[in-house]
Protein backbone atom coordinates (compact mmCIF):
# COMPACT_ATOMS: atom_id res chain seq x y z
CA UNK A 1 0.00 0.00 0.00
CA UNK A 2 0.93 3.64 -0.36
CA UNK A 3 1.35 6.50 2.35
CA UNK A 4 -0.75 9.70 1.10
CA UNK A 5 2.44 11.20 -0.29
CA UNK A 6 3.20 8.53 -2.28
CA UNK A 7 -0.53 8.56 -3.45
CA UNK A 8 -0.58 12.10 -4.20
CA UNK A 9 2.34 12.01 -6.24
CA UNK A 10 1.29 8.72 -8.32
CA UNK A 11 -1.91 10.68 -8.91
CA UNK A 12 -0.34 13.83 -10.31
CA UNK A 13 1.90 11.66 -12.77
CA UNK A 14 -0.93 9.67 -13.69
CA UNK A 15 -3.16 12.33 -14.69
CA UNK A 16 -0.83 14.39 -16.36
CA UNK A 17 -0.52 11.31 -18.53
CA UNK A 18 -4.37 11.41 -19.67
CA UNK A 19 -5.03 8.57 -16.87
CA UNK A 20 -7.25 8.40 -14.17
CA UNK A 21 -6.12 7.28 -11.00
CA UNK A 22 -8.68 5.58 -8.61
CA UNK A 23 -7.97 6.13 -4.62
CA UNK A 24 -8.72 3.25 -2.15
CA UNK A 25 -8.33 3.94 1.69
CA UNK A 26 -10.45 3.94 4.93
CA UNK A 27 -12.54 6.97 5.71
CA UNK A 28 -10.15 9.89 7.06
CA UNK A 29 -7.16 8.49 4.81
CA UNK A 30 -6.83 11.71 3.24
CA UNK A 31 -8.15 10.66 -0.41
CA UNK A 32 -10.02 14.32 -0.81
CA UNK A 33 -6.98 15.89 0.63
CA UNK A 34 -4.47 14.89 -1.69
CA UNK A 35 -7.75 15.90 -4.74
CA UNK A 36 -7.05 19.61 -2.71
CA UNK A 37 -3.64 19.89 -3.19
CA UNK A 38 -3.05 18.78 -6.34
CA UNK A 39 -5.37 20.96 -7.23
CA UNK A 40 -4.02 24.04 -5.31
CA UNK A 41 -0.56 23.05 -6.86
CA UNK A 42 -1.85 23.02 -10.23
CA UNK A 43 -4.03 26.13 -10.00
CA UNK A 44 -6.88 24.26 -11.16
CA UNK A 45 -10.68 24.26 -9.89
CA UNK A 46 -11.45 21.02 -7.85
CA UNK A 47 -15.09 19.93 -8.38
CA UNK A 48 -15.76 17.27 -5.57
CA UNK A 49 -18.84 14.93 -6.80
CA UNK A 50 -20.20 12.75 -4.14
CA UNK A 51 -22.31 10.60 -6.02
CA UNK A 52 -24.05 8.11 -3.15
CA UNK A 53 -26.05 11.47 -3.15
CA UNK A 54 -26.56 12.36 -5.96
CA UNK A 55 -29.26 11.59 -8.66
CA UNK A 56 -29.30 10.94 -12.33
CA UNK A 57 -30.50 14.71 -13.17
CA UNK A 58 -27.67 15.96 -11.25
CA UNK A 59 -24.93 14.16 -13.15
CA UNK A 60 -26.66 14.74 -16.53
CA UNK A 61 -28.19 17.65 -16.25
CA UNK A 62 -32.15 18.12 -16.70
CA UNK A 63 -33.90 17.71 -20.16
CA UNK A 64 -35.15 20.33 -22.31
CA UNK A 65 -36.84 21.33 -25.50
CA UNK A 66 -34.40 22.66 -28.40
CA UNK A 67 -36.56 23.44 -31.28
CA UNK A 68 -37.50 19.25 -32.38
CA UNK A 69 -35.11 17.55 -30.60
CA UNK A 70 -34.70 16.80 -26.97
CA UNK A 71 -31.25 17.99 -25.09
CA UNK A 72 -29.48 18.43 -21.69
CA UNK A 73 -28.46 21.08 -19.95
CA UNK A 74 -25.45 20.87 -18.27
CA UNK A 75 -25.47 20.46 -14.68
CA UNK A 76 -24.10 22.97 -12.48
CA UNK A 77 -20.70 21.43 -11.95
CA UNK A 78 -19.89 21.17 -15.28
CA UNK A 79 -16.28 22.53 -15.66
CA UNK A 80 -16.03 26.00 -18.27
CA UNK A 81 -12.89 25.08 -18.88
CA UNK A 82 -9.67 22.35 -18.85
CA UNK A 83 -8.16 23.98 -16.03
CA UNK A 84 -10.42 21.77 -13.58
CA UNK A 85 -9.88 18.28 -11.31
CA UNK A 86 -13.02 16.21 -10.80
CA UNK A 87 -13.12 14.07 -8.13
CA UNK A 88 -15.46 11.19 -8.31
CA UNK A 89 -15.77 10.29 -4.71
CA UNK A 90 -17.59 7.45 -3.11
CA UNK A 91 -17.81 5.94 -6.75
CA UNK A 92 -18.51 2.67 -5.07
CA UNK A 93 -21.73 3.45 -3.47
CA UNK A 94 -22.86 4.63 -6.81
CA UNK A 95 -26.49 4.18 -7.94
CA UNK A 96 -26.39 1.79 -11.14
CA UNK A 97 -27.83 4.59 -13.24
CA UNK A 98 -24.97 7.10 -12.08
CA UNK A 99 -22.37 4.67 -12.56
CA UNK A 100 -23.30 4.14 -16.14
CA UNK A 101 -23.20 8.20 -17.07
CA UNK A 102 -19.84 8.04 -15.49
CA UNK A 103 -18.47 5.31 -17.39
CA UNK A 104 -19.25 7.46 -20.77
CA UNK A 105 -17.53 10.17 -18.82
CA UNK A 106 -14.42 7.81 -17.90
CA UNK A 107 -14.96 6.54 -21.39
CA UNK A 108 -15.57 9.32 -23.63
CA UNK A 109 -14.91 12.67 -21.40
CA UNK A 110 -18.69 13.27 -22.38
CA UNK A 111 -22.01 12.63 -20.31
CA UNK A 112 -25.34 12.83 -23.36
CA UNK A 113 -24.43 16.26 -25.62
CA UNK A 114 -21.43 17.51 -22.65
CA UNK A 115 -18.22 17.39 -23.75
CA UNK A 116 -15.08 17.64 -21.13
CA UNK A 117 -13.13 21.01 -21.86
CA UNK A 118 -9.63 19.59 -23.07
CA UNK A 119 -7.39 18.87 -20.52
CA UNK A 120 -9.62 18.42 -17.77
CA UNK A 121 -8.46 15.99 -15.25
CA UNK A 122 -10.65 13.00 -13.64
CA UNK A 123 -9.52 11.32 -10.37
CA UNK A 124 -12.20 9.06 -8.34
CA UNK A 125 -12.01 7.71 -4.64
CA UNK A 126 -14.01 5.56 -2.49
CA UNK A 127 -13.68 3.32 0.49
CA UNK A 128 -12.28 -0.45 0.40
CA UNK A 129 -14.55 -3.17 -0.60
CA UNK A 130 -15.05 -5.13 2.84
CA UNK A 131 -17.95 -5.92 4.71
CA UNK A 132 -18.78 -2.27 5.69
CA UNK A 133 -19.69 -0.72 2.63
CA UNK A 134 -22.06 -2.20 -0.32
CA UNK A 135 -22.24 -2.38 -4.64
CA UNK A 136 -19.92 -5.41 -4.96
CA UNK A 137 -21.28 -5.73 -8.62
CA UNK A 138 -19.45 -2.27 -8.95
CA UNK A 139 -15.68 -2.77 -7.53
CA UNK A 140 -15.59 -6.57 -9.15
CA UNK A 141 -16.71 -5.38 -12.72
CA UNK A 142 -13.51 -5.77 -15.07
CA UNK A 143 -15.11 -2.87 -17.51
CA UNK A 144 -15.43 -0.64 -15.49
CA UNK A 145 -11.74 -1.02 -13.35
CA UNK A 146 -9.53 -1.40 -16.55
CA UNK A 147 -10.58 2.42 -17.06
CA UNK A 148 -8.40 3.53 -13.31
CA UNK A 149 -5.22 3.33 -11.98
CA UNK A 150 -5.43 1.57 -8.44
CA UNK A 151 -3.40 3.16 -5.83
CA UNK A 152 -4.35 1.55 -2.37
CA UNK A 153 -3.93 4.07 1.00
CA UNK A 154 -2.55 3.77 3.98
CA UNK A 155 -1.74 5.91 6.57
CA UNK A 156 1.67 6.51 7.67
CA UNK A 157 2.11 6.82 11.41
CA UNK A 158 4.70 9.93 10.89
CA UNK A 159 2.60 11.53 7.70
CA UNK A 160 -0.51 11.86 10.63
CA UNK A 161 1.38 12.82 13.24
CA UNK A 162 2.47 15.49 10.94
CA UNK A 163 -0.92 16.60 9.62
CA UNK A 164 -2.03 16.18 13.37
CA UNK A 165 -0.15 19.00 14.68
CA UNK A 166 -1.44 21.49 11.66
CA UNK A 167 -5.05 20.42 12.18
CA UNK A 168 -4.78 21.41 16.04
CA UNK A 169 -5.53 17.57 17.03
CA UNK A 170 -5.41 17.18 20.75
CA UNK A 171 -1.86 16.36 21.87
CA UNK A 172 -2.22 13.18 24.09
CA UNK A 173 -4.21 11.98 21.16
CA UNK A 174 -0.77 12.64 18.83
CA UNK A 175 1.24 11.20 21.61
CA UNK A 176 -0.81 8.14 22.01
CA UNK A 177 -0.34 7.41 18.16
CA UNK A 178 3.26 8.09 18.09
CA UNK A 179 4.02 5.84 20.56
CA UNK A 180 1.59 3.26 19.11
CA UNK A 181 1.12 3.57 15.33
CA UNK A 182 -0.49 0.13 15.01
CA UNK A 183 -3.73 1.36 16.45
CA UNK A 184 -3.72 4.44 13.96
CA UNK A 185 -5.98 2.31 11.32
CA UNK A 186 -6.94 -0.98 10.85
CA UNK A 187 -4.79 -2.77 8.50
CA UNK A 188 -6.91 -5.16 6.75
CA UNK A 189 -8.84 -5.01 3.64
CA UNK A 190 -10.02 -6.96 0.49
CA UNK A 191 -7.70 -5.43 -2.61
CA UNK A 192 -9.55 -5.04 -6.10
CA UNK A 193 -5.95 -5.40 -7.48
CA UNK A 194 -7.04 -8.87 -7.93
CA UNK A 195 -9.97 -8.57 -9.89
CA UNK A 196 -7.88 -6.68 -12.71
CA UNK A 197 -6.78 -8.75 -15.71
CA UNK A 198 -4.60 -7.18 -18.16
CA UNK A 199 -5.45 -5.88 -21.42
CA UNK A 200 -4.35 -4.17 -24.54
CA UNK A 201 -5.64 -0.63 -23.44
CA UNK A 202 -4.28 -1.29 -19.82
CA UNK A 203 -0.63 -1.88 -21.16
CA UNK A 204 -1.23 0.95 -23.25
CA UNK A 205 -2.35 3.03 -20.47
CA UNK A 206 0.68 2.08 -18.20
CA UNK A 207 3.23 2.93 -21.19
CA UNK A 208 1.71 6.69 -21.47
CA UNK A 209 2.10 6.68 -17.53
CA UNK A 210 5.88 5.37 -17.28
CA UNK A 211 6.77 7.45 -20.43
CA UNK A 212 6.43 10.55 -18.00
CA UNK A 213 8.72 9.00 -15.00
CA UNK A 214 12.34 9.12 -14.52
CA UNK A 215 14.03 5.77 -14.00
CA UNK A 216 14.63 6.78 -10.35
CA UNK A 217 10.85 6.55 -10.44
CA UNK A 218 10.73 3.27 -12.25
CA UNK A 219 12.35 1.82 -9.55
CA UNK A 220 9.83 2.94 -6.63
CA UNK A 221 6.78 2.75 -8.66
CA UNK A 222 7.10 0.22 -11.41
CA UNK A 223 5.71 -2.54 -9.52
CA UNK A 224 2.73 -0.66 -7.66
CA UNK A 225 2.02 1.26 -10.73
CA UNK A 226 1.71 -1.81 -12.91
CA UNK A 227 -0.24 -3.69 -10.30
CA UNK A 228 -2.75 -1.01 -10.15
CA UNK A 229 -3.55 -1.06 -14.23
CA UNK A 230 -2.84 -5.04 -15.24
CA UNK A 231 -3.09 -6.68 -12.34
CA UNK A 232 -0.52 -8.36 -9.86
CA UNK A 233 0.07 -11.62 -11.34
CA UNK A 234 1.26 -9.96 -14.79
CA UNK A 235 3.05 -7.34 -13.07
CA UNK A 236 5.17 -9.17 -11.05
CA UNK A 237 6.13 -10.90 -14.69
CA UNK A 238 6.36 -7.66 -16.27
CA UNK A 239 9.15 -6.75 -13.88
CA UNK A 240 10.93 -10.12 -13.51
CA UNK A 241 11.03 -10.49 -17.25
CA UNK A 242 11.77 -6.65 -17.82
CA UNK A 243 14.37 -6.02 -15.33
CA UNK A 244 16.06 -9.86 -15.36
CA UNK A 245 18.98 -9.32 -13.89
CA UNK A 246 18.77 -6.25 -11.90
CA UNK A 247 15.87 -7.88 -9.53
CA UNK A 248 14.58 -11.14 -7.69
CA UNK A 249 11.07 -12.63 -8.10
CA UNK A 250 9.54 -12.79 -3.84
CA UNK A 251 10.06 -15.91 -3.96
CA UNK A 252 13.82 -15.86 -5.03
CA UNK A 253 14.15 -13.55 -2.11
CA UNK A 254 12.41 -15.19 0.47
CA UNK A 255 13.60 -19.13 -0.64
CA UNK A 256 17.04 -18.30 -1.98
CA UNK A 257 18.33 -15.15 -0.02
CA UNK A 258 19.25 -13.62 -3.55
CA UNK A 259 19.41 -10.35 -1.77
CA UNK A 260 21.58 -7.31 -2.67
CA UNK A 261 24.47 -6.07 -0.70
CA UNK A 262 23.10 -3.06 -0.72
CA UNK A 263 19.54 -0.98 -1.50
CA UNK A 264 18.73 2.50 -2.32
CA UNK A 265 15.69 3.82 0.03
CA UNK A 266 13.27 3.37 -3.56
CA UNK A 267 14.87 0.07 -4.25
CA UNK A 268 14.39 -0.84 -1.09
CA UNK A 269 10.65 0.19 -0.49
CA UNK A 270 10.06 -0.73 -3.98
CA UNK A 271 11.23 -4.83 -2.61
CA UNK A 272 9.21 -4.62 0.18
CA UNK A 273 5.89 -3.76 -1.74
CA UNK A 274 5.88 -6.83 -4.01
CA UNK A 275 7.02 -8.99 -0.66
CA UNK A 276 3.83 -7.64 1.11
CA UNK A 277 1.64 -8.33 -1.99
CA UNK A 278 3.25 -11.75 -2.63
CA UNK A 279 2.30 -12.64 0.65
CA UNK A 280 -1.24 -11.06 1.01
CA UNK A 281 -2.20 -12.55 -1.87
CA UNK A 282 -0.19 -16.20 -2.31
CA UNK A 283 -2.39 -19.44 -2.87
CA UNK A 284 -2.49 -22.31 -0.16
CA UNK A 285 -0.35 -25.01 -2.81
CA UNK A 286 2.31 -21.99 -2.50
CA UNK A 287 1.75 -21.58 0.82
CA UNK A 288 2.38 -24.84 1.83
CA UNK A 289 5.87 -24.81 0.18
CA UNK A 290 6.71 -21.92 2.06
CA UNK A 291 5.85 -22.75 5.82
CA UNK A 292 7.99 -26.05 4.96
CA UNK A 293 10.68 -23.71 4.82
CA UNK A 294 9.83 -20.91 7.59
CA UNK A 295 13.24 -20.86 8.79
CA UNK A 296 15.20 -20.20 5.48
CA UNK A 297 12.56 -17.63 4.95
CA UNK A 298 13.20 -16.05 8.50
CA UNK A 299 17.08 -16.15 8.08
CA UNK A 300 17.05 -14.37 4.64
CA UNK A 301 13.68 -12.11 5.98
CA UNK A 302 16.48 -11.03 9.35
CA UNK A 303 19.40 -10.62 6.02
CA UNK A 304 16.99 -7.84 4.09
CA UNK A 305 16.35 -6.21 7.67
CA UNK A 306 19.79 -5.24 7.34
CA UNK A 307 19.65 -3.91 4.16
CA UNK A 308 16.23 -1.69 4.12
CA UNK A 309 15.72 1.04 5.99
CA UNK A 310 14.42 0.07 9.93
CA UNK A 311 10.91 1.50 9.58
CA UNK A 312 10.29 0.20 5.99
CA UNK A 313 10.96 -3.32 7.77
CA UNK A 314 8.94 -2.61 10.72
CA UNK A 315 5.97 -1.84 8.50
CA UNK A 316 6.72 -5.48 6.47
CA UNK A 317 6.89 -6.79 10.54
CA UNK A 318 3.30 -5.04 11.33
CA UNK A 319 1.76 -6.72 8.02
CA UNK A 320 3.10 -9.99 9.01
CA UNK A 321 1.34 -9.54 12.59
CA UNK A 322 -2.26 -8.74 10.92
CA UNK A 323 -1.78 -11.52 8.68
CA UNK A 324 -1.14 -14.23 11.46
CA UNK A 325 -4.35 -13.20 12.81
CA UNK A 326 -6.25 -14.46 9.72
CA UNK A 327 -8.28 -17.85 10.02
CA UNK A 328 -6.38 -20.55 8.16
CA UNK A 329 -2.97 -21.39 6.48
CA UNK A 330 -2.17 -17.91 5.79
CA UNK A 331 -3.21 -17.18 9.24
CA UNK A 332 -0.86 -19.78 10.54
CA UNK A 333 1.93 -19.59 8.36
CA UNK A 334 2.54 -16.20 9.26
CA UNK A 335 2.31 -16.58 12.86
CA UNK A 336 4.65 -19.60 12.47
CA UNK A 337 7.11 -17.08 10.25
CA UNK A 338 6.80 -14.26 12.97
CA UNK A 339 7.72 -16.98 15.89
CA UNK A 340 11.32 -18.52 13.40
CA UNK A 341 12.32 -14.43 12.71
CA UNK A 342 11.90 -14.41 16.62
CA UNK A 343 14.15 -16.74 16.91
CA UNK A 344 16.57 -15.97 14.39
CA UNK A 345 16.85 -12.28 15.92
CA UNK A 346 17.34 -13.63 19.11
CA UNK A 347 20.03 -16.17 18.05
CA UNK A 348 21.56 -13.14 16.68
CA UNK A 349 21.84 -10.94 19.40
CA UNK A 350 23.19 -13.16 21.56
Amino acid sequence: MLTVREAKYLSRKIMEAGEIPLLIGHFGVGKTDIAREIAQETGRKLVILVLSQMEPGDLIGLPARDENKTKFLAPDWWPEDGNTIILLDEINRAHRSIRNAIMQLLVDKRIHNHILPEGTWIMASMNPPDENYDQVELITDPAFLSRFFILEIHPDPNEWVEWARKNQIEEEVIDFISKYPEFLSVHESVSLKASIKPSPRSWHKLSKVLSLMSEEDKKEYLYILASGIVGPEAAKVFIDKSLAGKIHSPSEILLEGNIPASLDIHQANGLLIRLIDYLTTVDDKELEKLSNQAETIAQNLLKLSHVVPKDSFEAFIRMLVNLSNLPGLKGEFSDKLLRRLISEVTEENK
